[in-house]
């Protein structure tokens, strides 16, 4: 099915569920809801930029695991794995829709302290119960299975290779959003501008263009712009944008081993790629929140940083070449690092879905079958998402996740 064109006006002047942001979560909950029975309802989604070119979706890279420090989070991601492997009959078995590989060389964690060490072995608690085949390596384990690091000051490290890697994000979110479009939903090219309340309701949003839409429901699935779309409902949130840098790299002498997902002490973490690339992550030397537009790249962090870092570790990658970089944005929740999800306490109409701080892509399909059971049924159903509720944040009760890169 060809994507259709966003149109710029509205075909209605009322919709059940109005949705702003239209990149993976909006999508992935835009779908959902027309794949539950119990909802009939009309939707709207309203993306500014329908070329996505500077969405968080569009800079992602792409990966999933099951190392987290919170169960819900380690069954979030094994539920996305299970729905990815047989997308095709997920999502009602058209020939185009492809099923979704994982290339499961796992995300090693490395501790070069007592307490990192403890850390990790929390953890792994942690995600042992929920199910998940996480490892503790020794120094002289990870010598022998991976022999091309440098393992100076490494006291333990933890690994999973089961459906934990990297996968292709982007085919998902197409088809998210060329499915639900071909079932009825209704994309529009626009940005929503302002909200109005009345009491504990949201009555309208009004486009950029001037048209007013009244709503059963609005979503805030605006990423890195959340807490600018709840501020139109009179809302604070704890999200802001925070940037997160990539590059893509050659080696003039390639590994032998396909490399894992590598979270260095350093805070830099570098993976496979292709079968000649590799790909290196690092936030900058320091972490400010950004306007959302910006993606100003740091030059001086590559050089002063990551690639010291990353021939430090593995001494191979003295000798290589930057192919491409690029900026993206982290959505992140100052709290606790974990999501926003569901309704405000007291705007009963006006619904979260925000502040991932990285772990968007591989949670949108469990983020969007529950918030499309919350709208339907007014509860979740096929995985309790109550703790991720806006609550937390006005008590300012934290429920952290500890394992952020």
């Amino acid at each position: 099915m060809p994507p259709k064109e966003f149109a710029t006006d509205p075909a209605r002047e009322a919709y059940d569920v109005v949705i702003v942001g239209g990149a993976i979560m909006g999508s992935s909950l835009a779908w959902w809801l027309t794949e539950n029975p119990d909802f009939d309802g009309s939707v709207l989604v309203v993306e500014r930029d329908p070329s996505y070119a500077m969405c968080s979706t569009a800079h992602t890279n792409s990966c999933i695991r099951q190392q987290f420090s919170t169960e819900l989070n380690v069954r979030i991601s094994q539920f996305t794995a299970r729905f990815i492997k047989d997308l095709r009959a997920n999502m009602g078995g058209d020939p185009r829709v492809p099923n979704l590989d994982i290339q499961s060389f796992g995300y090693l964690y490395l501790a070069d302290t007592a307490a990192a060490a403890d850390t990790l072995r929390a953890n792994q608690q942690v995600q042992l119960a929920a199910g998940a085949e996480t490892r503790l390596l020794t120094r002289d384990q990870i010598a022998a299975d991976y022999p091309f690091y440098d393992l100076d000051g490494i006291v333990l490290g933890s690994i999973n290779t089961k459906d934990e890697g990297y996968w292709d994000g982007g085919t998902l979110f197409e088809w998210f959003r060329r499915a639900a479009q071909a079932r009825g939903v209704e994309y529009v090219s626009g940005e929503v501008v302002e909200m109005t309340r009345r009491g504990a309701r949201i009555d309208s949003v009004t486009l950029a263009s001037g048209a007013r839409i009244s709503c059963g429901h609005v979503v805030n699935a605006a990423g890195p712009r959340a807490a600018r779309v709840a501020a139109m409902a009179g809302l604070a949130l704890p999200v802001e944008p925070r940037k997160r840098y990539s590059w893509i790299f050659t080696a003039e002498r390639p590994l032998d081993w396909a490399l894992p997902l590598t979270i260095d002490p350093s805070g830099v973490h570098v993976r496979q790629d292709g079968p000649t690339t590799y790909l290196a992550g690092s936030k900058g030397e320091t972490d400010p929140a950004v306007d959302p537009d910006d993606f100003t790249m740091d030059h001086a962090l590559w050089q002063d940083h990551v690639w010291p870092a990353l021939a430090a570790r593995i001494p191979t990658f003295e000798a290589i070449r930057v192919v491409t970089e690029w900026v993206g944005h982290y959505a992140y929740n100052t709290l606790d690092q974990n999501a926003v999800l569901g309704p405000h306490p007291e705007v009963e109409n006006f619904l979260f879905m925000n502040g991932f701080s990285g772990h968007g892509l591989q949670q949108a399909p469990a983020m969007g079958r529950g918030l499309a059971e919350w709208i339907a049924h007014q509860e979740y159903r096929s995985l309790d998402l109550s703790p991720f509720a806006f609550g937390r944040v006005a008590r300012g009760a934290a429920m952290v996740e500890g394992a952020v890169i």
